[in-house]
């Protein structure tokens, strides 16, 4: 009875091991010691192993196009008025400044201050703020000239177009100081010549071509432009350009311009004058350009108060083949705006205006430009103007001398010669230099062109002679203009040449230490008659950019 015994000799030895734990000692720790020599394993699973095999190397060559750009520039100069007070200052280098401090002072009284600041990151949103400020005092009698300039700029960028807009104020007081001293005791109020000018500017534009390959840039802008107690002038500006691209070498554009001013004078003895001035014009072109050659073609239909005209607009250039010289030529036309804010720009002692009659420009031009070398460009050309209405500046004999009128010419021709060059070796060192002659003829209504530059010289000189110093200097050089003088018939300004010099060192990454000197050659001459600038002039100061 083997299930018997098995169950027998169970029941004992539990029997005798529960006697044995009742009479262990508790009070002592006991331990109990396992020893297997099993150790568990996980069986490896079958699975299919990849093996990369390397890239073949891809040994064929792709020559894609790749064009150089010709390393330099074509500068148009432009024929800019001297002040007849103290000469702009040459604010030097602000290139890639996010925020910098100008501030300086000089002989004449003068104390000088300019600020930029820039906010956003330049992708999505950027907003740039700039002021200056500058004022003198001269030796002669109300000789005195201040300029005050704050203006604000920014834009919104989305992944297709641009939004931008601008905002600027300015205050220039110039003072009529140009009359007989000995025979005029003027206050300082009764000669003020104070401009203030309010300009906003709104527009937005594409930033790459869409698929329909049109590109546009409609703006607005408007401005309010007085002479404190004696005008006002206010312009609404509309320009829309449309560019529609068929293909690599064919395109149209068309241009609509729409300029509106309002002019009113306050406290004008016999009578205050108001009147209208309105441009409209539209400039459609058909344009073709490929490589070594663009032609433009087209007219321009504008209205001028309501009376249509219908200018040329057909220019192009080509490239000489064989040699590096490209050829230009067009006849082309135009209005001048002559509004007070326009005018008064150029002669700043302009007397209010009691009539407006804008410019009708025609020019038939030809010339060159050319690249020697790297470094090395020139430009020519000579054109026939045909004017219309052209305003000349007759200093004001009829009372003291001391204001301009403008006396409008019905006709007038004038034989342009220009020439430009330029030496650019990278940013380190730059010439540029200009000379513009204007040759007036066939005129019907004045003996001379009053006020006018027959001849003018221009030059730049910009060179990074050490890492930190950095030397510059300006000369501009031209001929008399014919005045009338009273009683006596006409004679003519004796010219001048100004050359300015200046430097700039960099102390550290913060702070530069910067000079201009003005009018080196201390000669006081008179851009227009009885306005006489300042002598040598001498100005200096520190940089704190941030």
């Amino acid at each position: 009875m083997p299930n018997i015994k098995s169950f027998i000799s169970t029941f004992l030895l539990t029997a005798i091991a529960v006697t044995a734990f009742a009479q262990r000692d508790t009070t002592k720790k006991q331990t109990v010691d396992i020893t297997s020599s099993y150790q568990p394993s996980l069986r490896s699973s079958a699975k299919i192993n990849f093996s990369a095999s390397h890239l073949s190397g891809d040994t064929s060559k792709r020559i894609g196009p790749y064009n150089i750009p010709a390393n330099n520039l074509f500068f148009i100069y432009q024929p800019v008025s001297l002040k007849p007070l103290a000469l702009q200052q040459d604010t030097a280098f602000e290139l890639g400044l996010r925020n910098y401090l100008k501030v300086g002072a000089g002989n004449y009284t003068t104390p000088y201050a300019s600020a930029g600041f820039s906010f956003g990151d330049g992708k999505t949103a950027l907003l740039n703020i700039y002021a200056d400020y500058i004022s003198s005092k001269g030796k002669i009698e109300h000789q005195d000239y201040s300029r005050l300039n704050i203006k604000g700029s920014g834009s919104y960028f989305t992944p297709r177009n641009e939004v931008y807009g601008s905002a600027a104020i300015s205050q220039q007081d110039n003072y009529l100081y140009g009359y007989d001293h000995l025979l005029h005791n003027y206050s300082k109020k009764d000669v003020l010549q104070r401009f203030q000018d309010v300009s906003i500017r709104a527009g937005f534009r594409n930033k790459d071509q869409n698929e329909t390959g049109i590109n546009y840039n409609p703006s607005i802008q408007t401005t309010i432009f007085s002479n404190q107690d004696k005008l006002t002038e206010s312009s609404l500006i509309l320009d829309v350009p449309i560019e529609k691209t068929f293909n690599d070498v064919l395109s149209v554009k068309v241009a609509v311009n729409a300029d509106i001013t309002s002019f009113s004078t306050k406290n004008y003895i016999p009578n205050n004058i108001k009147f209208n001035n309105n441009i409209v014009q539209i400039a459609p072109e058909l344009i073709y350009a490929k490589e070594g050659i663009s032609l433009h073609g087209g007219v321009t239909p504008a209205w001028d108060n309501g009376k249509l005209t219908v200018f040329p607009n057909v220019y192009g250039e080509a490239q000489l083949p064989g040699i590096s010289f490209m050829v230009q030529g067009g006849f082309v036309g135009r209005f001048l705006k002559n509004t007070y804010r326009n005018l008064s720009a150029v002669n700043p002692f302009l007397l209010p205006m009691t009539s407006q009659q804008n410019t009708k420009e025609t020019e038939l031009y030809g010339g060159i430009k050319t690249s020697v070398g790297k470094h090395f460009n020139f430009s020519a050309k000579a054109g026939l103007i045909r004017y219309e209405n052209l305003p000349f500046y007759i200093n004001d004999t009829a009372s003291d001398s001391k204001g301009f009128i403008v006396s409008n010419e019905s006709r007038v021709n004038d034989f342009r010669l220009h020439a430009d060059m330029s030496f650019i070796s990278q940013d380190k060192f730059t010439i540029t230099g200009g000379l513009t002659f204007n040759g007036y003829t066939n005129m019907r209504d004045n003996d001379k062109a009053w006020g006018t530059i027959p001849l003018e010289i221009t030059a730049s000189m910009r060179w990074w002679a050490f890492k930190q110093v950095m030397l510059k200097s300006d000369f501009r050089a031209f001929t008399g203009s014919p005045y009338i003088v009273k009683g006596a018939g006409s004679k003519t300004t004796s010219g001048a040449a100004d050359l300015s010099a200046g430097v700039e060192f960099a102390i550290n990454k913060q702070f530069s230490a910067w000079l201009d000197v003005n009018n080196l050659f201390n000669n006081k001459y008179e851009r227009w008659h009885n306005y006489q600038v300042y002598g040598i002039n001498i100005l200096g100061g520190v940089i704190y950019k941030f």
